[in-house]
């Protein structure tokens, strides 16, 4: 059985990427053309013609106005994705119309539905609004990665990895060593992982970018919407300089991480990343900093996860993992994200699991 949620929203690309030129993205396995109407307006459709399935992205296939030409034998589509001129007649085939996508596009992402159109409810979308709101500035970028999604969200998930794979950037070893909670709505399908550490070293990512010297307060809040939208909180201040009883808190510094997990396939990723910040808006070396360290973690990433994917293909069925106490919150997300797919698939679904034990 497939692993990839139907009857989802996923991102498909930063609104910078879709333009008047012809852009395609493979999206849980189906490839798909993204373009801009001359109004500015995102539409998708699929990236085969229906005559001979040449890519409509690949030159010379062009766009004339608000319709997409053929490259091969010239047949023309309008944006809806219906056919709307053939070669050699005038009678255009009543099935000559390319699959059509709904997407939104919001929070700087092109979100396009996968599934049954009818039940593409834009209000189901997670939000990320810090990634184009004022009052924050925000870096981003995409990896492609050769691994299953699965896999990626189980990274996010258990941030203790962070001490090991990411030392000399963002990882001290105050992350593996605090205690994390977890709370899962299973309602709304959201989990919760929250990290608070009182005393902590300031790592390079934050400690060039925010100016602190010495130790940090730091906390890590995950929120994340399976099976696709990861939203790290992150709250970073000189040790004892705690949030004010009203909310406000004007000596700490905010930085929202979020990563959008797209399946490309059933074994390679879209790795959508982003970085805002409420501090140094202006500070075009802070966002320089920021980009190139954030990227080269998410590569450091990239390349754990590609040779564990290669590692898991060649393991024999029924191999028995080991999981502690910070796998809690990856757990939960499984679980979700298992009873998502079963939803999409149209296969009658039991009862909210409990999170499975785990080894102490």
């Amino acid at each position: 059985m497939t692993s990839i949620v139907q009857n989802q929203w996923y991102v498909a690309a930063y609104g910078r990427e879709v333009g008047r030129d012809l852009f395609s993205r493979t999206i849980c396995g189906e490839s798909i053309l993204f373009w801009r109407t001359e109004a500015g307006e995102v539409t998708a459709m699929s990236d085969r013609c229906v005559h001979r399935r040449f890519p409509l992205s690949q030159s010379p296939s062009h766009l004339v106005g608000d319709t997409v030409v053929c490259g091969y034998h010239g047949f023309t589509y309008g944006a809806d994705g219906g056919c709307v001129a053939v070669p050699g007649q005038t009678r255009v085939p009543r099935t000559a119309r390319l699959k059509s996508y709904p997407v939104v596009e919001q929070d700087s992402f092109v979100w396009v539905f996968i599934g049954d159109p009818a039940k593409a409810d834009a209000t189901r979308i997670p939000r990320a609004p810090w990634l184009d709101q004022e009052g924050y500035a925000t870096v981003s970028g995409m990896e492609p990665l050769a691994a299953r999604a699965s896999l990626l969200v189980d990274n996010l998930m258990d941030l203790s990895h962070e001490t090991y794979l990411h030392g000399g950037y963002i990882g001290t070893p105050e992350v593996a060593n605090t205690p994390i909670t977890t709370e899962v709505d299973d309602e709304a399908g959201v989990v919760y992982v929250s990290r608070h550490m009182d005393d902590a070293d300031c790592p390079p990512f934050y400690a060039k970018s925010t100016g602190i010297e010495g130790r940090i307060v730091r906390w890590q809040d995950i929120e994340f919407h399976p099976p696709c939208l990861y939203l790290l909180h992150s709250r970073i201040a000189p040790v004892g300089v705690l949030p004010h009883e009203d909310g406000t808190d004007p000596g700490g510094f905010h930085v929202e991480v979020v990563y959008a997990i797209t399946p490309e396939t059933e074994s390679s990723t879209h790795d959508f990343w982003a970085v805002a910040r409420d501090f140094a808006l202006e500070d075009e070396g802070v966002s320089d900093f920021l980009r190139e360290s954030n990227r080269t973690v998410v590569l450091q990433d990239v390349v754990a996860l590609d040779v564990l994917e290669k590692v898991l293909t060649g393991e024999p069925d029924g191999y028995q993992e080991l999981s502690i106490n910070i796998d809690t919150g990856g757990l939960a997300a499984r679980r979700i994200i298992a009873r998502l797919a079963a939803e999409g698939c149209g296969e009658a679904v039991a009862a909210p699991a409990k999170t499975p034990a785990v080894t102490r």
